[in-house]
């Protein structure tokens, strides 16, 4: 059977992501921080809402697209930003970004690409991670550099200020490059066409957007720069202070309280993602689509509010979008398809959330995403 007629759902594709992945390697996108409550709830959270069909409105066709910073999309889901996306796949950056691009919609390149970011080209919308940093001026850096290379929009994210506890890194002693022990090279069969396009890739690959002319730093002493960059002090004032460099769109990621979406649309951010990165750092966060109603309320329609983690059916972007979300990132899912076909895989998996998304919409009566509101969702009888 074709991998695309097992790969059905985005649960299937990380099924077979498993498969093809050494155990390392798959734990280092799949895993959360400490016992993962965090990451279990992120999808956890979606099954305790639930929708309120109302099929006689009719929904003969459905329109799935909408304008988003001023660029148009297929559909209300993007792939969020996802470090090492080349360590799936070769050049994974630059694949996911052209799966995205011929699906219609928007890629957003992580601090952390293989790849640099002004090697990235797609004629969709491309927008830029960028963290604040104890070296002020490698923020601007990044920050001029994406301005530079016309990304069209600026992703602040703000909740990595210390690197989360991800235990399963720990215990499979993750490293940039892997380093196999006897356990994995003992089931590396199951691995070999992993193995073989990534083993002239291996040696090669680094923090593209880390290294500077004539730096000969491995990748080991690029990661530890990068940890020892990020700084706890980080504060409104770094915010401001990117607003002002940066003319374009920018996005706060990482927001998960009201007062703190409130305070971001006053300092001149332009959209917020809820987000707990996918459980990666706080554990004991709340999910993120447990945390978007309030935040909706508090920024009150003044600007596109995203959703990140736990996003892992159609189902689940109608309900975050009934819930006051403009749109979904999604990050682990593409990852998933990456590992299995590459470009390909991705396009694979947004074709799964448009499908489901469409039927989802059809069923429920809605024929465009304006539609989808608050109505949409049951609310269950108080006792």
């Amino acid at each position: 059977m074709a991998w695309q007629q097992r790969g059905y759902n985005v649960d299937a594709m990380r099924a077979l992501a498993r498969l093809a992945l050494p155990r390392p390697v798959f734990d280092f996108a799949d895993g959360g921080a400490e016992d993962e409550w965090t990451l279990r709830r992120n999808e956890a959270a979606f099954d305790e809402i639930e929708l309120l069909p109302h099929p006689l409105s009719g929904a003969a066709t459905r329109d799935l697209s909408l304008t988003l910073f001023g660029r148009r999309l297929a559909l209300p889901v993007m792939v969020g930003p996802t470090g090492l996306a080349g360590l799936f796949w070769p050049d994974g950056e630059r694949a996911a970004a052209r799966a995205c691009a011929a699906a219609g919609t928007g890629y957003c390149v992580s601090h952390a690409s293989v790849c640099r970011l002004e090697d990235v080209q797609t004629s969709g919308p491309r927008w830029m991670q960028v963290f604040i940093f104890r070296d002020r001026g490698f923020t601007r850096e990044l920050t001029e550099r994406a301005a530079t290379a016309g990304y069209d929009a600026l992703v602040l994210t703000v909740d990595n200020q210390l690197l989360g506890n991800r235990e399963r890194d720990i215990r499979n002693g993750f490293a940039i490059p892997p380093r196999f022990g006897f356990a994995d090279l003992a089931g590396m069969a199951m691995k070999l066409p992993w193995l073989g396009r990534m083993r002239s890739e291996l040696p090669r690959i680094t923090f593209g957007n880390y290294v500077r002319a004539g730096d000969t730093s491995d990748i080991k002493a690029l990661a530890g720069r990068m940890a020892s960059l990020l700084d706890p002090a980080m504060n409104w004032a770094d915010v401001e202070e990117v607003r002002r460099i940066w003319k374009g769109p920018l996005i706060l990621k990482g927001v998960l309280h009201p007062d703190e979406a409130r305070a971001a649309v006053e300092r001149g951010v332009d959209g917020l993602v809820v987000s707990n990165h996918g459980g990666r750092q706080l554990d004991g966060a709340p999910a993120s689509i447990d945390a978007l109603p309030a935040v909706v309320e508090a920024v009150a329609g003044r600007v596109p509010v995203l959703l990140d983690g736990g996003v892992r059916r159609g189902l689940d972007v109608a309900k975050a979008l009934a819930l006051g979300a403009t749109a979904c990132l999604i990050g682990r899912p593409q990852l998933w398809g990456l590992a299995v076909a590459g470009e390909a895989g991705v396009a694979h998996v947004l074709e799964i959330y448009r499908r489901e998304l469409d039927r989802v919409m059809g069923l429920c009566g809605v024929s465009r995403l304006a539609d989808i509101g608050p109505g949409l969702v049951f609310a269950r009888p108080q006792r």
